[in-house]
């Protein structure tokens, strides 16, 4: 006598979320009590072949080992995970008080000390822009750094805005528009250099603090040293 067919109910067209998510599903239990139960309640008259009992068995005997690889990968998944965690979080404890460069257009203004900012030019531009913007993306400052070469340059914001003004201390963000003699987009990466002056841990991995700017530990690109 073959398995009899078991259907369950699925969501249908405006079915909630909620309803959906609590759906039950079919586990090696289930499966088992279906099979026990077939035994006791086969018909004598076309009782079970070997066959079939063999082939249930089998697809129970798979169900169970399915259960149990997906147990172990799924372990082997958060161990992985916590190991590369606590790597990264002893890593960067010992950036403290080095200089690195980081690979953020965010920059922290503490109303004093000048911020260094940076940018990667893919080719060579005759004519780079800077725009400093405050935390409502407005541009406070825009600066003309006029050509620059290839490569990577560096340059101090004064911590002004276009009158002149000091602006208040806080958290900035700056973006770069450079383009070539012939007027074509040159590519640029922005960077901040700055000292590591702490770690911060959260749930999510370790950040470091750079100039009083979280940087994430991931966005390092160099370590310069002390």
């Amino acid at each position: 006598m073959q398995l009899n067919q078991v259907t369950t109910s699925g969501p249908t067209l405006g079915t909630s979320a909620s309803s959906q998510a609590t759906t039950p599903t079919l586990g090696e239990n289930d499966f088992l009590q279906m099979l026990v139960t077939q035994l006791q309640n086969q018909d004598p008259m076309n009782p079970l072949q070997s066959t079939d009992l063999a082939a249930q068995l089998a697809q129970f005997s798979s169900v169970e080992q399915l259960t149990q690889l997906n147990s172990a990968v799924q372990n082997q998944t958060n161990t992985n995970l916590l190991m590369t965690q606590s790597i990264n979080n002893t890593m960067a404890a010992t950036l403290i008080g080095k200089k690195v460069k980081a690979d953020t257009s965010s920059v922290n203004f503490d109303g004093t000390t000048q911020p260094t900012i940076g940018f990667n030019l893919a080719n060579t531009a005759a004519d780079v822009q800077i725009k400093i913007l405050d935390a409502n993306g407005d541009t406070v400052r825009t600066i003309d750094a006029g050509a620059r070469p290839s490569g990577d340059t560096s340059l101090t914001w004064d911590g002004k805005d276009d009158s002149g003004s000091a602006v208040s201390a806080g958290s900035y963000t700056f973006s770069v528009s450079a383009t070539d003699a012939q007027g074509n987009a040159v590519t640029s990466t922005p960077f901040v250099l700055g000292l590591v002056e702490g770690v911060k841990y959260t749930s999510s991995g370790a950040s470091l603090l750079v100039n009083g700017a979280e940087i994430n530990f991931s966005d390092v690109q160099e370590i310069t040293g002390n």
